[in-house]
């Protein structure tokens, strides 16, 4: 791209710098995952001292009894009910082939942590890292400045979305080594080579566990936090096209979390709308399929899910440039 892109990239990454917006998302995860690793150990804590033990055989075997129970329940949606059987044969599963899915440690950890960030958390922190990446520019009144200068502004875009592509990949990786550092002070730091189930998969309905294989939990955390790096970089790309298409950072940020927010509703009341899985915000849990989660919308996959994600993510960087490109600079 030449030194100019790269020259243009270095100025993006300053103006982002000073803006403080990665520092905010550094505090961010600095304050929220000691919480997170608290309330873990704590809840672990609270199931040994209930059941007077700490055999993980135990704990495990109590919790499938918890959720049998949970099924009798006559007022039971029937998407939890299918979701809650296929929970019960995955950590059966677990228990008659002796491998602990909860093994204490950094590693583990940081495994839960993503499944749990990869729907809200996660992209919620990337839009507050791109929301104003351009409108910035307005409200710093440089939005003429810039796109007069004699440099085309395709190029200058691009420099703001490699700016971005470089901060989304410093963030996901800060989260795998501080989730796995600030909860190894209390899980301890062992655990890469721990076993994990993978290959499930459900088929109407049912669980299927002929396709299940083994990997060391380093592979699957591999797998796992690529799989949350793409979700980031569609939610990004989403993001910077709101902020090309609307001057102020306080709307693009309205609009966005508004959209994060609804589609964690969607995944849990949009069962009977099928054409909701053509949404991005209902694809986001994509880690899921790697622990073999009963999708939001039958019929989903990861293919299908990172298809819908891909064309989402082209069509915002479709939409942004072609409103870049052309934008009055007098209006």
């Amino acid at each position: 791209m030449g030194q100019g892109m790269v020259g243009l990239v270095h100025n993006e990454t300053l103006k982002l710098l000073r803006r403080r917006r990665f520092l905010v998302v550094v505090l961010i995860l600095a304050i929220l995952i000691p919480i997170f690793t608290y309330a873990q150990y704590r809840s672990s804590v609270t199931a040994e001292e209930r059941l007077g033990t700490k055999d993980w055989h135990v704990l495990l075997g109590q919790q499938i009894t918890d959720m049998q129970n949970r099924l009798g329940s006559s007022r039971l949606p029937d998407e939890w009910r299918d979701f809650i059987k296929i929970k019960i044969t995955q950590l059966q599963y677990y228990l008659d082939h002796d491998i602990d899915p909860n093994a204490p440690g950094g590693p583990t950890f940081a495994r839960g942590f993503m499944d749990q960030a990869v729907s809200l958390f996660l992209p919620m922190i990337i839009v507050v890292l791109a929301v104003d990446i351009v409108s910035s520019e307005h409200s710093e009144g440089t939005i003429k400045l810039l796109l007069t200068r004699p440099i085309r502004r395709w190029k200058i875009l691009t420099s703001k979305l490699l700016t971005l592509l470089l901060f989304i990949s410093l963030t996901v990786v800060l989260s795998l080594f501080m989730s796995y550092l600030m909860s190894g002070v209390v899980f301890g730091y062992k655990g890469w080579d721990m076993p994990v189930l993978t290959g499930f998969q459900v088929v109407g309905g049912d669980l299927d566990t002929s396709s299940v294989f083994m990997v060391p939990q380093w592979y699957y955390l591999l797998m796992q936090y690529g799989l949350a790096w793409f979700v980031c970089i569609v939610v990004g790309c989403i993001t910077l096209m709101v902020s090309v298409l609307v001057r102020s950072a306080a709307a693009g940020m309205g609009i966005m979390m508004a959209a994060l927010i609804s589609g964690t509703i969607l995944t849990q009341m949009a069962a009977s709308w099928e054409s909701a899985k053509y949404l991005f915000n209902v694809n986001l849990e994509i880690t899921d399929y790697l622990a073999g989660t009963l999708p939001p919308i039958k019929g989903m996959t990861l293919p299908f899910s990172l298809t819908v994600l891909g064309i989402w993510g082209t069509g915002a960087l479709i939409v942004a440039y072609t409103f870049f490109i052309k934008r009055d600079v007098t209006s």
